[in-house]
């Protein structure tokens, strides 16, 4: 199985459908969706749509929860809020009965997938070896596929139960070790934050156990006009063009 995968898209629907037009050219068997599709960006609803319409495996993130009031909005920062308070707002009907009805986890015969860890699905992140050495020592997996970060990347478990950190250049054939554990980050659609303004997804071939990360040019300057029209905070606006 090839599984397209991708995470916190944002209401960025640009960005969205730049990553979606290059993953239909590599003709996945499965679109695998690791949350946050709404906070931050100004189109939420729009994008919701366009998730579901891939019929998509997705799961919650904590945006998502955030938006349908599932989520104290005290744990985010003063800027997170307010983009979500707007969300809370804008959001239809039918975008609120999808991300209400999300799991928090996706477990297949070929990985678990999470927004955040597998310890806590919603709202840890997994930036450093020691949380991801703890990550790995208290769950049960092979590969975890997760996002929240908006830095791809990914933690490696080997055999001599030392963890180290991998880096996963664009476009370039990473192959996963039988013997070993991975905990992988497919970054960010919509609101990347290292250093890269570019949107992400990440390609894995589970048979052959293989991964590739793509990085695709959006017109950003689109979705900072349609956040400038909207009244979101600006600074949504201008991070976009860093990718900070």
């Amino acid at each position: 199985m090839r599984y397209a995968v991708f995470s916190d898209v944002h209401g960025n629907l640009e960005a969205l459908d730049a990553v979606l037009a290059d993953a239909a050219r590599q003709d996945p068997d499965v679109y695998v969706c690791l949350g946050d599709v709404v906070g931050y960006g100004p189109d939420p609803n729009e994008c919701v749509s366009r998730v579901r319409a891939l019929d998509a495996q997705v799961i919650a993130g904590n945006h998502d929860r955030a938006a349908i009031g599932e989520v104290d909005l005290e744990t985010f920062s003063p800027l997170a809020r307010a983009a979500i308070q707007w969300t809370m707002r804008t959001l239809d009907d039918d975008a609120r009965r999808f991300l209400a009805a999300l799991p928090l986890r996706l477990a297949t015969p070929a990985f678990l997938a999470v927004h955040g860890s597998p310890r806590d699905p919603v709202e840890e992140y997994v930036f450093d070896l020691p949380t991801a050495l703890a990550v790995f020592s208290e769950s049960e997996f092979s590969l975890c596929l997760v996002g929240h970060t908006h830095v791809p990347g990914a933690f490696v478990l080997g055999q001599d139960g030392r963890v180290g950190a991998r880096a996963l250049p664009p476009g370039e054939v990473v192959g996963l070790a039988a013997l070993c554990r991975y905990i992988v980050n497919v970054g960010s659609v919509g609101q990347p934050r290292d250093g890269d303004p570019r949107a992400c997804y990440l390609l894995l071939d589970a048979r052959v156990r293989t991964v590739v990360l793509h990085r695709l040019p959006y017109p950003v300057a689109t979705t900072q006009a349609k956040i400038a029209s909207r009244g979101l905070p600006s600074l949504l606006a201008r991070r976009l063009s860093t990718g900070l």
